[in-house]
């Protein structure tokens, strides 16, 4: 075993404090890599809080990870020591069933191994995630960093990158088509990037006519204020595809009115129930809603190789560890543009 350490929280009610643990060390098909930036997602305080009552203790969060490979295993053929490397949301799969056969692994039939608060497989040892010096992971679920990234900005596309890329890649968004997205945060940011990347019409979608301007320095094409009765009928039936980020529970009838015949909505940012939908807002117009959660291994390295053709990363914040509980508190005030993200050097 490698000794490790990182930023923990004890139970529910703590904040992160400094945490020693150990690592299992490479195994023949391993990856070692030596954490240089590590993202903050919302699902970390969600989790660090036992929001969704599935919590697990100590925690160490964070799986939004960008480092340089320290060591490999023997068997390792995709990766040499000194690689910039990314870890995302899982580390690990059954890798037999149909879904990760599929290169799916986030739906694995028997439940990904998640980057932290999770197991390791066959194991009661707890998984501990990118607020630490260092991670271990298995070849398959490492993905490479493009070098032309900034990759302190990086770090946040393993988990709101991918999250968005996925759904917009899954209804094949291209020139010629609308595509409006709901939410300007961490995941709203980077689906505007993406979508207009892709080569759509982008409409940002938004309660704040305040984030008009900045959604345009993204890419947004336009900007439609849902919460004016005028402009939402002026859009009515006119969307191939929104993409919803909205993070808490909320009314969806109002949206799938702005889609056209056989459109869709993808819902990546709630997991908690929704409004009841209204049947017929589904019904007349053969519309859909669909869930998407983050992307399989391939398509996250597929994600990755598309930033570096375009050039995108996320909009991020600089932090230093010592300052995580501080930017904990911003992120649950909504009060960051758009992603932090914690120089790990600070750990030191």
């Amino acid at each position: 075993m490698a000794h490790a350490h990182g930023y923990a929280v004890q139970d529910a009610k703590s904040p992160l404090v400094p945490f020693q643990f150990e690592r299992r060390e490479p195994g023949p098909h391993d990856v070692c890599v030596d954490i240089l930036y590590c993202g903050i997602c919302h699902s970390d305080l969600h989790q660090a809080r036992n929001d969704w009552s599935n919590s697990l203790y100590p925690m160490v969060p964070g799986h939004e990870i960008v480092g340089r490979v320290s060591a490999v295993g023997a068997h390792v053929k995709n990766f040499k020591v000194g690689d910039i490397a990314g870890v995302g949301c899982m580390v690990d799969s059954c890798r037999q069933c149909a879904a990760c056969n599929a290169d799916l692994e986030q739906y694995c039939a028997e439940g990904a191994t998640w980057t932290y608060n999770g197991t390791e497989r066959g194991s009661d040892k707890l998984t501990f995630g990118g607020y630490s010096d260092h991670v271990v992971v298995e070849e398959r679920f490492v993905v490479k960093v493009p070098g032309n990234l900034d990759i302190k900005a990086v770090a946040p596309l393993l988990c709101a990158g991918i999250t968005t890329y996925s759904p917009l890649r899954h209804v094949k968004v291209g020139a010629g088509q609308k595509v409006g997205v709901i939410g300007l945060g961490g995941l709203g940011h980077m689906g505007v990037k993406f979508a207009k990347a892709m080569g759509a019409h982008v409409v940002m979608i938004t309660t704040s006519p305040d984030k008009g301007k900045d959604a345009k320095r993204l890419g947004a094409d336009d900007i439609l204020v849902s919460r004016d009765p005028a402009a939402m009928a002026q859009h009515a039936g006119s969307f191939d595809f929104l993409l919803n980020t909205i993070p808490v529970g909320h009314d969806v009838n109002p949206y799938l009115g702005l889609l056209k015949l056989d459109g869709k909505m993808g819902m990546v940012g709630v997991l908690t129930a929704i409004d009841p939908i209204i049947g017929g807002n589904l019904i007349f117009g053969r519309k859909s809603i669909f869930g998407s959660g983050i992307g399989g291994m391939a398509e996250t390295q597929e994600m990755l190789d598309f930033c570096g053709k375009h050039n995108i990363v996320s909009d991020v914040e600089m932090i230093a560890i010592k300052d995580v509980n501080h930017a904990w508190e911003r992120m649950e005030k909504n009060d960051v543009r758009y992603r932090f993200v914690i120089d790990m050097a600070t750990l030191a």
